[in-house]
């Protein structure tokens, strides 16, 4: 049996012998796996002066084929599809005219099959079918399109993708070198503007005034991840799972196609296009409405790199707030607005890993949630709400674009740095938000009056540890487990084990080891031949974490994919232990 060189450890007398054989490895998984044995030291950080992102451009007409390469506008025409319009709607919330006045339409007009004139129901999915196979069948040129069936959603419906790139020779998008973002729509069935608005940006990128960015990175759109939903106006999957916190699980075949597109692309950006409830609040003596044009946030939960949370903050969200102001749009961070006897309270996107928004962070991925202000709505100011988001996701890929050599240094330490930290330093397995008082732009619901209004801020920004643990080696997975699988699809290396051997574990008392007060209790476990292990010197390493930690209500025990409190265990030091080779 052919052995592997020892992995990187905490404690250089313990040897570990490696076979080739891990649960679907790639080749760049395993090199980075090797390369975290290197040495990282703390790259400089950027400055942020250093470059300066442009606002969009508006523009109202159609798109010109010889615009130059560094005009790329943000307010594209495109040519509508004939389409039905026998669907009802969604309700619509009654506004006052003060209220929409302070939503005028933008100066341009979008037009998709779900946005035509007179117009009552959104694009169909055999409709963006027909789009997304339009755009592939005509791209511009230096330009190429290519639609990705993804498999069926949980109804039957195609999950559908499209990915973009300028064209270099014969060189395919997975090895020009260029950073990709991936856009991801509807994941809630009752967003439907976002799914609009990433057809818009499908058309522009293809053939339209935004294809010269793709000169620069490479594009995967999914215009509608929830087909079902969007099919119903649900906001639900077909079995009522909240697709947007399936993404750590993998319970649905539409987080699945999600993560095959991440393991296939490994996108540099990921950004959730959603829209956010429109609806009032009441407070003391007044209903109010929430006034904001695009809410945003990056990735916030509990241990994702320093390094990718400033790129995040410094290079994405600031430009993108400044794009929407020069468009004159309203911005703010993603939250949610509430009121308890008249006291109004907001929290902002929450910590769980189990979002795709966080998942991403905790994959070394700059990953963002951008959401317009529209469910609830209708069609009320639709051309307004997807006007935001095209703004609002052009600024993304121009930070891309520009930010592309400090991307890949950030990433090519950052997945080094994960990966050295096995068995050594802390772990945050649970943590909490901070709370202080902000200062939020409502709209009176009767007069249309706008107020700042202080509300009380409960935010994942800054997060506060409840619960740390040591950092393992890595997890002990039974044979039987359906937990290896799960992990395989996020991209994680998962080895299965050759011969028997044992490993020191560790253990937590208390119900699923929950709590603070909960005790450690250490062993020496015999692990069968058969059963894997999953290290923790690889860089997805901390998505391991959020999987198989015991004690909080996202982990795979909690949620019933581990079965048995025995089926896993944290792992406290590097085995030895031989693993299955490669076929």
């Amino acid at each position: 049996m052919k052995l592997l060189p020892r992995p990187c450890a905490a404690h250089p007398r313990q040897s570990t012998r490696l076979a080739r054989r891990w649960l679907i490895p790639t080749s760049v998984v395993a090199a980075l796996f090797l390369a975290a044995c290197a040495s990282t030291p703390l790259p400089p950080w950027p400055s942020q002066s250093a470059r300066v992102v442009p606002p969009p451009h508006s523009r109202s007409q159609a798109a010109q084929p010889d615009r130059p390469t560094d005009e790329a506008s943000t307010s594209p025409v495109v040519t509508p599809i004939t389409g039905p319009e026998d669907q009802p709607g969604a309700a619509t919330l009654i506004e006052s005219a003060a209220v929409a006045a302070h939503f005028p339409d933008p100066p341009v007009r979008y037009d998709t099959p779900g946005l035509q004139t007179q117009r009552r129901a959104w694009t169909t999915n055999a409709e963006l079918s027909q789009w997304l196979d339009e755009l592939a069948s005509t791209p511009a040129d230096r330009t190429s399109a290519r639609r990705i069936d993804l498999g069926p959603s949980q109804n039957g419906t195609p999950l559908l993708a499209l990915a973009l790139n300028g064209t270099i020779g014969d060189k395919p998008l997975l090895s020009n070198g260029r950073p990709t973002v991936l856009l991801v729509g509807q994941q809630h069935g009752d967003e439907p503007g976002s799914s609009e608005a990433l057809l818009v940006m499908a058309r522009e990128l293809s053939q339209g005034l935004l294809a010269p960015m793709l000169q620069r990175i490479n594009v995967v759109i999914v215009p509608r991840a929830n087909p079902d939903g969007a099919s119903t106006g649900s906001h639900a999957t077909s079995d009522g799972t909240d697709l947007d916190h399936d993404h750590l699980a993998l319970r649905t075949p539409e987080a699945r196609a999600i993560a095959q597109l991440i393991r296939t692309y490994r996108p540099a950006v990921i950004a959730d296009v959603r829209e956010y409830p429109a609806q009032a609040v009441n407070m003391a003596g007044a209903r109010v409405l929430p006034s904001y044009d695009v809410l945003a946030q990056p990735a916030t939960a509990a241990n994702i790199p320093e390094f990718v949370s400033k790129a995040a903050a410094e290079w994405f969200m600031q430009p993108l707030f400044k794009s929407l102001e020069d468009s004159g749009l309203t911005h703010e961070w993603l939250h949610t607005l509430t009121a308890d006897r008249g006291a109004l309270a907001a929290q902002t996107g929450g910590a769980q890993p189990d979002s795709l928004r966080n998942l991403g962070g905790l994959s070394n991925t700059v990953s963002l949630a951008i959401a317009s202000r529209g469910t609830g709505l209708g069609r009320a100011h639709i051309q307004r709400r997807v006007h935001s988001l095209v703004v609002a996701l052009t600024s993304v890929l121009r930070s891309t674009a520009d930010r592309s050599g400090d991307l890949r240094q950030v990433q090519t330490y950052v997945t080094r740095d994960v990966a050295s930290k096995a068995c050594q330093g802390l772990l945050t397995v649970q943590a909490s938000p901070t709370t202080s008082e902000h200062d939020l732009g409502l709209i009176d619901e009767t007069s249309g009056e706008l107020k700042r209004l202080k509300v009380q801020w409960t935010s994942t920004a800054t997060l506060r540890p409840e619960l740390q643990r040591p950092r393992p080696c890595g997890y002990w997975l039974s044979a039987d487990s359906a937990a290896a699988q799960h992990l395989a699809w996020l991209g994680l290396q998962v080895m299965r084990i050759a011969e028997d051997g044992s490993v020191l574990t560790e253990s937590f008392s208390g119900p699923s080891g929950a709590g603070s007060a909960a005790q450690a209790v250490r062993t020496t476990t015999d692990v069968p031949a058969g059963s894997y292990f999953v290290g923790m010197n690889q860089p997805l390493a901390n998505v391991a974490a959020a999987a198989l930690e015991p004690g909080t209500p996202f982990s795979y025990q909690s949620v019933g994919i581990l079965g048995e409190p025995g089926a896993s265990a944290r792992v406290i030091n590097n085995p030895s232990l031989v693993f299955d080779e490669s076929e």
